[in-house]
């Protein structure tokens, strides 16, 4: 029989080693949100210091975002494949060299290279993140509070990185926001070394051509974009970025067709619902990161905010987002998911619209800060009913390619839309208006666009997940 002292010890021991892998996991959860939004406020500043053209300053966060969402499920199939220890050290690792490279950069080809790479870190490390807390924490209440935690994390992240990005830009430099992870990418280096288990490998192939065709493919269109707000659509290079995106993703399309363990399984589209909920996510997240985008640039352009006062100044927008995420399981269990949805989409829609009528002579508090309340309110709201609109009639055993359908959607919306309002932004220049005024009009206009894909969001929603017809599940 066993010493119950010695079954008290070990269990004592269980469960330290669970707080220190939750420690880690959280840890590592939140270093990628910071810096998804650690870098906003600190946008001017690199624009200046190293010298980025108004247009090409979205490569900051697209170079991030494509490389992020285009590998993510590349990333996710890795750990099953290999073991999520090595493929989260691995990523660690990655994400953590390169963040150091990042706040070294000299130049904006050195800085995107590097977030490019950091990207590849972050798109190896999320997948990693959820999965072990799944591995460590079994079904029931502990495993509830553990996802809680994980949740919790996703809120503060956003809102802390706006604040600790403007004091760092601020009071030291935007490079900090990047230093600081490498020593916590150290220490979350050999704490997971040390305290995490590898878990069971399994037998299978990669997708390498439905990985690097998606990503460059959509890297190839999202630059043809952007290109065209200097150059025009008649540009050669231009047109010519534009013909190897489609033929790049043509060939992603074919290849998951044909594909024996495809990274993107093109049945999860069968369903009306889970289509409208991945098209109504790019939209509200392109809407969503181009307003941090240019937002941030009214508030230190045309404002005249420093960089903490710019970070501070979106508190109206992320306390209420915060809020609203309270309340939303009761909501939806009033209302259901897809009016909760539709409602969302809607009060963002309209507070993008109010928010696009500040100019030169605004008010702070009237025309920046009444409309964050109603973004943030809606902000609450939206993801966790599109989220699960996004797996809607998924077994579980297809339940990881679902949710990595839904990240992908999240990042490549992100990068598609912050492209398309950059060209609505220089589309606005207008000949003899410069300094304030002219950026402020840019502005104005960017931001009324972000509010066009948000009223087209709320019209999928609408459609397609508040009513959406009942259809027989394919086999997988």
């Amino acid at each position: 029989m066993r010493n119950p002292s010695a079954q008290s010890a070990a269990q004592i021991i269980d469960i330290k080693q669970r707080k220190i892998v939750l420690f880690v996991v959280l840890a590592t959860y939140l270093m990628i949100l910071l810096d998804t939004s650690i870098v906003i406020t600190g946008l001017p500043d690199i624009r200046t210091g190293l010298g980025f053209s108004p247009t090409g300053l979205a490569w900051v966060q697209n170079a991030y975002m494509l490389s992020f969402g285009g590998l993510l499920m590349l990333g996710a199939r890795a750990g099953d494949l290999m073991g999520r220890k090595r493929v989260f050290l691995f990523g660690l690792l990655v994400f953590t060299v390169s963040s150091l490279a990042i706040g070294l950069a000299q130049s904006p080809a050195q800085l995107l290279i590097a977030r490019s790479i950091q990207g590849i870190g972050a798109a190896t490390l999320a997948p990693s993140t959820l999965a072990l807390l799944s591995t460590y924490y079994p079904e029931g209440p502990e495993r509830h509070r553990a996802l809680a935690y994980y949740a919790a994390t996703a809120g503060i992240g956003a809102s802390l990185g706006l604040v600790v990005g403007g004091i760092f830009a601020d009071w030291i430099s935007w490079r900090v926001g990047f230093f600081i992870n490498v020593p916590l990418g150290f220490v979350l280096f050999v704490l997971g070394r040390r305290f995490l288990a590898e878990s069971q490998t399994h037998d299978g192939a990669f997708d390498l051509i439905g990985a690097i065709s998606s990503t460059l493919g959509m890297t190839a269109l999202v630059y043809g974009i952007v290109r065209s707000a200097s150059t025009g659509w008649g540009d050669d290079l231009t047109i010519g970025s534009m013909l190897v995106a489609f033929f790049l993703l043509l060939w992603f399309v074919i290849a998951e067709r044909r594909a024996a363990q495809p990274i993107l399984p093109l049945w999860l589209f069968a369903s009306r619902e889970r289509s409208g909920a991945y098209i109504a996510r790019m939209a509200f997240v392109g809407a969503m990161f181009s307003f941090f985008f240019f937002t941030t640039q009214f508030m230190q352009g045309v404002l005249d905010f420093t960089p903490f006062e710019a970070g501070v100044g979106f508190l109206p927008m992320t306390i209420p987002t915060f809020v609203a995420s309270l309340f939303l399981p009761r909501l939806t269990a009033r209302i259901g998911n897809g009016r909760v949805l539709s409602l969302a989409l809607l009060t963002c829609a309209i507070g993008m619209f109010w928010l696009a009528q500040a100019d030169v002579g605004s008010h702070y508090l009237r025309d920046l800060a009444m409309p964050m309340l109603l973004i943030g309110f809606g902000n609450g709201l939206a993801l966790g009913p599109l989220t699960i609109a996004g797996v809607s009639g998924v077994a579980k055993t297809d339940s990881g390619a679902a949710s990595g359908l839904v990240n992908v959607a999240h990042q490549l919306g992100g990068a598609l839309g912050v492209s398309v309002l950059v060209v609505v932004f220089a589309s606005a220049a207008a000949p003899g208006i410069t300094g304030r005024l002219g950026l402020a009009h840019q502005i104005e206009m960017a931001l009324g666009g972000a509010a066009l894909m948000l009223l087209a969001g709320f019209v999928i929603a609408a459609i397609f997940v508040a009513r959406p017809k009942v259809m027989a599940i394919p086999a997988s």
